[in-house]
């Protein structure tokens, strides 16, 4: 069984059913990416598993441990990380007090894990006194990544991770990802570049209306003719 599984997730918001039967998965030190067109359950499905929506049908496992019914923070207990496309950090604080923040779990690997971020992401070490205020888009996002990384998670999730940042700082994130999973991480992310996502992936999947439409090695669905010609433009 993969190191997280979500099978047949059916839930959504109120009388609107977003996913429909939707199953997905992801083992340690995979990178998992989840893309279609807007409106298809991406984020639903990815707030799902983080215990944000309340499945109709569904289970979700994660280390071998059933945790349908978990909260998010009880999920956060259990080696998980979220990175939402919005709302991610505290631009008002520093970004040395954005990853303490990150660390309240985890108190005693605080100063450990922030010297293994500003190793990850340098630039965070250059301005850790600096609020995010001042900080350009791309390093915010590398600020919502590392201080999700302070909780020492098995799994990382990120939604839309490049959404809003330059194509250069796309690359060097797409960089820093792969080498996040080299670590033994699983990562699973919704990502708008699918293109240059699926190019990383060990995993994809492909929903339309809440429904895995397609799910394949990244490779193979980058090489799909019915996926590039629907999805990826051509």
């Amino acid at each position: 069984m993969a190191f997280l599984n979500a099978t047949e997730m059916l839930g959504g918001y109120g009388e609107t059913t977003i996913l429909n039967s939707c199953t997905i998965s992801v083992n340690k030190g995979e990178i998992a990416v989840i893309v279609g067109p807007n409106g298809a359950g991406k984020s639903t499905a990815m707030r799902a598993i983080f215990g944000m929506l309340r499945l109709k049908k569904g289970q979700i496992i994660f280390d071998n441990q059933d945790i349908t019914n978990l909260k998010p923070q009880e999920r956060v207990g259990l080696g998980m990380g979220f990175v939402p496309q919005t709302n991610n950090v505290f631009n008002s604080m520093t970004v040395l007090e954005n990853l303490e923040m990150g660390g309240f779990l985890n108190n005693k690997d605080i100063d450990k894990n922030i010297q293994d971020i500003f190793s990850l992401f340098p630039i965070l070490h250059e301005k850790r006194s600096q609020t995010l205020n001042e900080l350009s888009g791309g390093q915010r996002q590398q600020v919502a990544v590392g201080r999700a990384l302070m909780t020492n998670p098995k799994l990382l999730m990120l939604d839309e991770p490049t959404a809003g940042v330059s194509p250069i700082v796309v690359k060097e994130l797409f960089q820093k990802i792969t080498e996040i999973s080299s670590k033994g991480i699983a990562i699973l992310m919704v990502e708008q570049n699918a293109k240059q996502a699926l190019a990383i992936a060990n995993k994809g999947f492909v929903l339309v209306q809440g429904e895995n439409k397609y799910t394949d090695k990244g490779s193979s669905l980058l090489k799909n003719k019915e996926v590039r010609k629907a999805f990826l433009g051509g």
